[in-house]
């Protein structure tokens, strides 16, 4: 019987098996390798990585063939799993299986709320908002979904933030709700290992420990490490044009796979500190100068037209979001098949990542106390996010006649200069961009960091005190990907690699979601919360 993370509390039901963390586990020169988990997925990752460097045009053609018909074929259960997602979500939230707490009744949360909400937040989808903050919300003016350019600007602005927070808002939080309450309820109230075969439990039995958990925990590796590879690429194009803009570094595929190696050698260093040391205090950090950027932008900005369309542009939501997630009968099949089925492929391929990790720093929490948090708190500062960065740069092409973001969208399209483009047009540029290029590396390097150390954990068989040497490992591999896939294609290889990754892992999250839900619900009429 499994006991890690456990709290001794009679009130908190332990499974009762014959598998025990970590003895699967092969130790050659002292390190915590699962058989045969890592040896696939490590043997899978380098023949990929190699085929890509050495065939890149036979890898290119691949992976845009396998990404159209995916596309084409399947949109549906990609938009159906992510719906499918937010009510799971809201069920858990709503119903007395809410009053859970992860741990037991008498769990006392590991870390603060800023502590907590920083790591779930910089882990989630920190690299994205800087891609996208203003390319999105920008490109969906001047390309409405539905054909939507009717109404005026003002309709044209709040169906483009509309659409931007569908992407970014319920659920892509949702996707990552659905791994994070349920490796921590498996792990942290039935003493299982904290890996993803261990939701599958009530479903499989004792036969999780078997191939059916091998496949499972392979699947999110591999799904892990290339949505993980998507956003390393995007965070490294990006970081690269702006010190080419900014700092005359010269530009070029060269400086942004050295940009890739400087950083993944940076997150190894944060590895070495460990998650109290190196990624709680970069998060921190980070969190501290994204808020100053964003709080600057406000300040410099037009303030009350910003805070006026943040809040219509939830009300545009609200409307528009029904209506954005239903797949059947599009006409706009460029908008849900080029943004909303990439996003979701791209949620769901890092909820292992994204999951886990959450589930780790989420000990502690009540079930609804923690959905809450996951689902509704970083949805918050998102909308809000995308309405001073993409908002205002709507603002200022039409108040201000300003075109430095327009030349990158509408003109020449180059997506990695789009933000550098907008600091243009507010004081203190050099400043300000300095600070974005160093936000998007710290994002990096905790994403990096928390990334390998969620695929350690799942590569020794939910062991989550594995030597460092292994953590290095899956950060240097995060980086060979990244570059790999640069290499094979550029950012349309690294969308196609997300896409393919995140079809297989859908339907395991569906499976994990009900197995969830079984297990919750029959333990919620019995569950005791701790006396006050």
């Amino acid at each position: 019987m499994t006991d890690q993370n456990q709290n001794p509390d009679d009130d908190n039901p332990v499974v009762e098996t014959d598998y025990e963390v970590g003895q699967d586990n092969v130790r050659p020169l002292g390190l915590e390798l699962h058989n045969p988990v890592f040896f696939i997925t490590a043997v899978g990752i380098i023949l990929a990585v190699a085929f890509a460097m050495i065939f890149p045009d036979t890898a290119e053609e691949g992976l845009s063939g396998l990404r159209l018909w995916l596309e084409s074929t399947f949109d549906w259960v990609y938009m159906g799993a992510a719906n499918l997602f937010v009510i799971f979500c809201l069920i858990l939230m709503l119903s007395p299986m809410g009053r859970i707490r992860l741990g037991g009744p008498q769990a006392v949360p590991e870390f603060s709320y800023g502590a907590w909400f920083g790591m779930l937040f910089a882990a989630g989808m920190g690299i994205g908002l800087m891609f996208f903050g203003v390319l999105e919300p920008f490109f969906h003016f001047f390309n409405p979904p539905f054909g939507l350019d009717g109404g005026g600007e003002e309709g044209m602005r709040g169906t483009a933030m509309a659409a931007t927070i569908f992407h970014w808002g319920l659920h892509p939080w949702a996707i990552y709700g659905v791994v994070a309450v349920s490796l921590a309820f498996f792990s942290f109230n039935y003493g299982l290992p904290l890996t993803i075969r261990s939701a599958f439990f009530p479903l499989l039995g004792d036969r999780v420990w078997g191939w059916f958990g091998h496949v499972i925990d392979i699947l999110a590796v591999f799904a892990t490490m290339f949505g993980l590879a998507t956003s390393l690429g995007l965070g490294a194009e990006q970081a690269a044009a702006g010190m080419s803009a900014v700092w005359g570094v010269p530009a070029g595929l060269g400086t942004t796979v050295t940009l890739i190696a400087v950083i993944t050698g940076i997150a190894l260093i944060s590895i070495l500190l460990g998650i109290h040391g190196g990624v709680k205090r970069l998060s921190a950090l980070n969190m501290i100068m994204f808020a100053l950027l964003g709080a600057f932008v406000l300040i410099a900005g037009s303030t009350v037209s910003i805070l006026t369309n943040s809040v219509a542009s939830i009300g545009q939501y609200l409307a528009q979001v029904v209506p954005l997630s239903n797949p059947f009968g599009r006409e706009d099949e460029g908008f849900m098949h080029g943004w909303t089925v990439f996003y979701w492929a791209w949620w769901i391929s890092w909820a292992p990542f994204v999951g886990m990790f959450i589930a780790r720093v989420s000990y502690g929490r009540t079930v609804r106390e923690f959905i809450l948090c996951v689902l509704i708190v970083p949805v918050i500062a998102t909308v809000v996010w995308m309405n001073i960065m993409g908002g205002y740069a709507i603002e200022q092409y039409l108040s201000d006649g300003f075109e430095g973001v327009y030349q990158y969208v509408v003109d020449s399209y180059d997506d990695t200069m789009v933000l550098f483009g907008f600091l243009e047009g507010l004081p203190f540029t050099f400043l300000t961009s300095s600070v974005a290029i160093l936000l998007v590396v710290i994002f990096f390097v905790t994403s990096s960091d928390s990334g390998s150390l969620v695929i350690d954990t799942i590569s020794a068989g939910g062991k989550t005190d594995a030597p460092v040497v292994q953590r290095s490992f899956w950060a240097i591999f995060e980086g060979l990907v990244a570059i790999a896939l640069l290499v094979t294609g550029g950012i349309a290889a690294l969308q196609a690699g997300a896409i393919a990754l995140g079809f297989p892992f859908a339907i395991v999250l569906l499976i994990m979601a009900g197995c969830t839900l079984v297990a919750m619900w029959k333990e919620a009429p019995n569950y005791k919360p701790a006396k006050a």
